[in-house]
Protein backbone atom coordinates (compact mmCIF):
# COMPACT_ATOMS: atom_id res chain seq x y z
CA UNK A 1 0.00 0.00 0.00
CA UNK A 2 1.52 3.27 -1.05
CA UNK A 3 -0.49 5.38 1.54
CA UNK A 4 -0.65 5.26 5.14
CA UNK A 5 -3.94 4.99 7.07
CA UNK A 6 -4.93 5.99 10.53
CA UNK A 7 -8.20 4.83 12.03
CA UNK A 8 -9.32 5.81 15.02
CA UNK A 9 -13.11 6.10 16.96
CA UNK A 10 -15.15 9.54 17.01
CA UNK A 11 -18.32 9.97 19.17
CA UNK A 12 -19.90 6.86 19.93
CA UNK A 13 -19.39 4.33 17.16
CA UNK A 14 -17.95 6.50 14.04
CA UNK A 15 -14.79 5.81 12.45
CA UNK A 16 -12.82 8.74 12.15
CA UNK A 17 -10.08 8.18 9.08
CA UNK A 18 -6.52 9.81 8.33
CA UNK A 19 -4.92 8.93 4.79
CA UNK A 20 -0.95 10.24 3.72
CA UNK A 21 1.28 10.08 0.99
CA UNK A 22 3.97 10.08 2.73
CA UNK A 23 6.22 10.69 -0.73
CA UNK A 24 4.08 14.23 -1.10
CA UNK A 25 3.38 14.88 2.35
CA UNK A 26 -0.41 14.95 2.38
CA UNK A 27 -3.35 13.87 4.17
CA UNK A 28 -7.05 13.55 3.20
CA UNK A 29 -9.81 13.72 6.50
CA UNK A 30 -12.31 11.00 5.87
CA UNK A 31 -15.27 12.67 6.88
CA UNK A 32 -14.83 14.80 10.07
CA UNK A 33 -17.15 13.34 12.54
CA UNK A 34 -16.01 14.83 15.71
CA UNK A 35 -13.04 17.88 16.36
CA UNK A 36 -10.94 16.45 18.84
CA UNK A 37 -10.38 12.38 18.01
CA UNK A 38 -9.04 14.27 14.53
CA UNK A 39 -7.01 16.63 16.24
CA UNK A 40 -6.03 13.84 18.62
CA UNK A 41 -5.11 11.83 15.65
CA UNK A 42 -3.43 14.15 13.74
CA UNK A 43 -0.73 15.24 16.73
CA UNK A 44 -0.43 11.42 17.16
CA UNK A 45 0.83 10.77 13.56
CA UNK A 46 2.48 14.17 12.84
CA UNK A 47 0.57 14.76 9.65
CA UNK A 48 -0.98 17.76 8.32
CA UNK A 49 -4.70 17.46 6.76
CA UNK A 50 -4.60 19.83 3.41
CA UNK A 51 -8.29 18.30 2.47
CA UNK A 52 -11.54 16.62 3.44
CA UNK A 53 -13.28 13.96 1.57
CA UNK A 54 -17.03 14.59 2.53
CA UNK A 55 -18.47 11.01 1.69
CA UNK A 56 -22.22 12.76 2.43
CA UNK A 57 -24.20 15.58 4.46
CA UNK A 58 -25.48 13.51 7.89
CA UNK A 59 -23.92 15.71 10.70
CA UNK A 60 -22.06 12.91 12.35
CA UNK A 61 -19.83 13.15 8.83
CA UNK A 62 -19.61 16.58 8.57
CA UNK A 63 -19.87 18.03 12.29
CA UNK A 64 -16.19 19.42 12.49
CA UNK A 65 -15.77 20.55 8.88
CA UNK A 66 -15.88 24.46 9.32
CA UNK A 67 -13.62 23.79 12.85
CA UNK A 68 -10.85 22.01 10.74
CA UNK A 69 -11.24 24.18 7.53
CA UNK A 70 -10.59 27.24 9.84
CA UNK A 71 -7.73 25.68 11.67
CA UNK A 72 -5.84 24.05 8.91
CA UNK A 73 -7.08 25.69 5.75
CA UNK A 74 -7.75 22.60 4.40
CA UNK A 75 -9.89 22.37 1.45
CA UNK A 76 -13.30 20.40 1.73
CA UNK A 77 -14.57 17.94 -1.32
CA UNK A 78 -17.87 16.38 -1.21
CA UNK A 79 -20.81 15.19 -3.25
CA UNK A 80 -22.44 17.70 -5.84
CA UNK A 81 -25.61 16.25 -5.01
CA UNK A 82 -25.43 17.41 -1.73
CA UNK A 83 -23.39 20.44 -2.03
CA UNK A 84 -25.84 23.01 0.26
CA UNK A 85 -25.85 20.85 2.78
CA UNK A 86 -21.86 20.22 3.44
CA UNK A 87 -20.52 23.04 5.84
CA UNK A 88 -17.83 24.83 4.29
CA UNK A 89 -17.83 22.81 0.95
CA UNK A 90 -14.86 23.82 -1.96
CA UNK A 91 -15.14 21.34 -4.67
CA UNK A 92 -17.45 19.03 -5.64
CA UNK A 93 -17.27 15.52 -7.01
CA UNK A 94 -19.56 13.04 -8.65
CA UNK A 95 -19.29 9.52 -9.95
CA UNK A 96 -16.29 9.13 -12.26
CA UNK A 97 -14.63 12.54 -10.81
CA UNK A 98 -11.14 11.77 -10.06
CA UNK A 99 -8.66 13.50 -7.38
CA UNK A 100 -4.95 13.14 -6.57
CA UNK A 101 -3.12 12.75 -2.65
CA UNK A 102 0.07 13.54 -4.14
CA UNK A 103 0.60 11.10 -7.01
CA UNK A 104 -2.00 8.76 -5.25
CA UNK A 105 -5.26 8.65 -7.62
CA UNK A 106 -8.72 8.77 -5.89
CA UNK A 107 -11.76 7.76 -8.12
CA UNK A 108 -14.91 8.90 -6.76
CA UNK A 109 -17.95 6.25 -6.81
CA UNK A 110 -21.39 7.27 -6.87
CA UNK A 111 -22.99 5.37 -4.01
CA UNK A 112 -26.62 6.48 -3.02
CA UNK A 113 -28.79 4.99 -0.70
CA UNK A 114 -28.28 5.95 2.44
CA UNK A 115 -28.61 9.74 1.34
CA UNK A 116 -29.54 10.16 -2.19
CA UNK A 117 -26.04 11.90 -2.87
CA UNK A 118 -23.29 9.34 -1.12
CA UNK A 119 -20.07 9.06 -2.55
CA UNK A 120 -17.40 6.06 -1.82
CA UNK A 121 -13.60 7.32 -2.65
CA UNK A 122 -11.60 4.04 -3.98
CA UNK A 123 -7.63 4.00 -4.25
CA UNK A 124 -6.78 1.49 -7.05
CA UNK A 125 -3.05 2.06 -6.78
CA UNK A 126 -3.00 1.03 -2.88
CA UNK A 127 -6.51 -1.12 -2.97
CA UNK A 128 -8.19 0.86 -0.26
CA UNK A 129 -11.85 2.03 -0.33
CA UNK A 130 -13.64 4.40 1.92
CA UNK A 131 -17.31 3.54 1.98
CA UNK A 132 -18.87 5.06 4.66
CA UNK A 133 -22.74 4.59 5.27
CA UNK A 134 -23.11 2.39 2.44
CA UNK A 135 -20.95 -0.88 2.85
CA UNK A 136 -20.61 -1.94 6.48
CA UNK A 137 -18.36 -5.11 7.77
CA UNK A 138 -21.83 -7.38 7.60
CA UNK A 139 -23.96 -4.49 6.51
CA UNK A 140 -25.43 -1.39 4.67
CA UNK A 141 -26.65 2.06 5.65
CA UNK A 142 -30.31 2.20 6.15
CA UNK A 143 -32.40 3.71 3.17
CA UNK A 144 -33.10 7.10 4.50
CA UNK A 145 -33.43 8.83 1.19
CA UNK A 146 -33.55 6.19 -1.46
CA UNK A 147 -35.21 3.23 -2.42
CA UNK A 148 -33.72 -0.36 -2.35
CA UNK A 149 -33.15 -0.55 -6.05
CA UNK A 150 -30.90 2.50 -5.94
CA UNK A 151 -28.78 1.14 -2.92
CA UNK A 152 -28.66 -2.36 -4.33
CA UNK A 153 -26.92 -0.65 -7.49
CA UNK A 154 -24.52 1.26 -4.99
CA UNK A 155 -23.68 -2.37 -3.58
CA UNK A 156 -23.17 -3.63 -6.93
CA UNK A 157 -20.75 -1.55 -7.78
CA UNK A 158 -18.84 -2.00 -4.57
CA UNK A 159 -18.72 -5.59 -4.71
CA UNK A 160 -17.36 -5.39 -8.40
CA UNK A 161 -14.27 -3.84 -6.94
CA UNK A 162 -10.57 -6.40 -6.56
CA UNK A 163 -11.38 -8.86 -3.62
CA UNK A 164 -8.39 -7.94 -2.08
CA UNK A 165 -9.63 -4.18 -1.89
CA UNK A 166 -9.06 -3.14 1.72
CA UNK A 167 -12.66 -1.10 2.68
CA UNK A 168 -13.10 1.46 5.79
CA UNK A 169 -16.37 2.27 6.70
CA UNK A 170 -18.67 4.72 9.05
CA UNK A 171 -19.54 3.29 11.68
CA UNK A 172 -18.72 0.29 14.53
CA UNK A 173 -21.91 -1.70 13.49
CA UNK A 174 -20.43 -5.13 13.02
CA UNK A 175 -21.24 -7.03 16.11
CA UNK A 176 -25.19 -6.24 15.55
CA UNK A 177 -25.17 -6.62 11.99
CA UNK A 178 -23.01 -10.45 12.50
CA UNK A 179 -26.07 -11.47 14.60
CA UNK A 180 -28.72 -10.03 12.39
CA UNK A 181 -26.72 -11.88 9.40
CA UNK A 182 -26.56 -15.17 10.92
CA UNK A 183 -30.60 -14.75 11.08
CA UNK A 184 -30.43 -14.64 7.35
CA UNK A 185 -27.39 -16.87 6.45
CA UNK A 186 -27.31 -19.41 9.27
CA UNK A 187 -25.33 -21.97 7.36
CA UNK A 188 -23.09 -20.18 6.15
CA UNK A 189 -20.00 -21.65 7.83
CA UNK A 190 -17.28 -18.73 7.28
CA UNK A 191 -20.24 -16.14 8.60
CA UNK A 192 -20.22 -17.84 11.86
CA UNK A 193 -16.37 -18.56 11.89
CA UNK A 194 -16.43 -14.41 11.31
CA UNK A 195 -18.96 -14.04 13.97
CA UNK A 196 -17.01 -15.58 16.61
CA UNK A 197 -14.01 -13.36 15.96
CA UNK A 198 -16.22 -10.45 16.11
CA UNK A 199 -17.65 -11.10 19.39
CA UNK A 200 -14.20 -11.55 20.80
CA UNK A 201 -12.48 -8.65 19.43
CA UNK A 202 -15.87 -6.45 20.72
CA UNK A 203 -15.22 -8.21 23.95
CA UNK A 204 -11.95 -6.96 23.82
CA UNK A 205 -13.25 -3.35 22.81
CA UNK A 206 -11.07 -3.85 19.58
CA UNK A 207 -12.12 -2.14 16.38
CA UNK A 208 -13.56 -4.53 13.99
CA UNK A 209 -12.41 -2.68 10.82
CA UNK A 210 -11.08 -2.46 8.08
CA UNK A 211 -12.49 -5.83 6.15
CA UNK A 212 -12.39 -6.42 2.41
CA UNK A 213 -14.09 -7.08 -0.68
CA UNK A 214 -13.77 -11.08 -0.82
CA UNK A 215 -14.55 -11.24 2.75
CA UNK A 216 -17.71 -8.88 2.34
CA UNK A 217 -18.62 -11.29 -0.47
CA UNK A 218 -18.37 -14.60 1.05
CA UNK A 219 -20.08 -13.14 4.88
CA UNK A 220 -22.69 -10.43 4.40
CA UNK A 221 -26.09 -11.11 3.27
CA UNK A 222 -26.61 -7.15 2.02
CA UNK A 223 -23.84 -8.74 -1.11
CA UNK A 224 -24.96 -12.12 -1.32
CA UNK A 225 -28.78 -11.41 -3.02
CA UNK A 226 -27.67 -14.50 -5.73
CA UNK A 227 -26.84 -17.20 -3.10
CA UNK A 228 -29.16 -20.42 -3.42
CA UNK A 229 -28.97 -21.24 0.20
CA UNK A 230 -29.90 -17.47 1.37
CA UNK A 231 -33.00 -17.63 -1.73
CA UNK A 232 -34.57 -20.34 -0.05
CA UNK A 233 -34.03 -19.19 3.25
CA UNK A 234 -36.16 -16.33 2.42
CA UNK A 235 -38.73 -18.43 0.33
CA UNK A 236 -37.67 -16.30 -2.73
CA UNK A 237 -35.59 -18.69 -5.06
CA UNK A 238 -37.25 -17.16 -8.42
CA UNK A 239 -37.23 -13.20 -7.00
CA UNK A 240 -35.01 -10.41 -8.57
CA UNK A 241 -31.77 -9.78 -6.62
CA UNK A 242 -33.34 -6.53 -5.83
CA UNK A 243 -36.11 -7.99 -3.99
CA UNK A 244 -33.84 -10.84 -2.56
CA UNK A 245 -31.93 -7.56 -1.10
CA UNK A 246 -35.21 -5.22 -0.69
CA UNK A 247 -36.24 -8.10 2.27
CA UNK A 248 -33.02 -8.35 3.86
CA UNK A 249 -32.87 -4.73 4.30
CA UNK A 250 -36.73 -4.64 5.38
CA UNK A 251 -35.42 -7.86 7.73
CA UNK A 252 -32.57 -5.92 9.47
CA UNK A 253 -34.71 -2.64 10.47
CA UNK A 254 -37.10 -4.82 11.99
CA UNK A 255 -34.69 -6.55 13.84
Amino acid sequence: MAVEIEQFMCRTDNFGVLVHDPKSGQTAIIDAPEEAPILAAIKRTGWTPTMILTTHHHMDHVEANLALKERFKLRIVGPEAEKAKIPGIDETVEDGSVLHLGEERIEVIATPGHTAGHVSYHLPASQVAFTADTLFALGCGRLFECKPPVMHESLRKLAALPAATTIYCGHEYTLANARFALTIDPTNSALKERAARIEALRADNKPTLPTTIGEELSTNPFLRWHDPAIRKHLGMEKAGNADVFAEIRKRKDNF
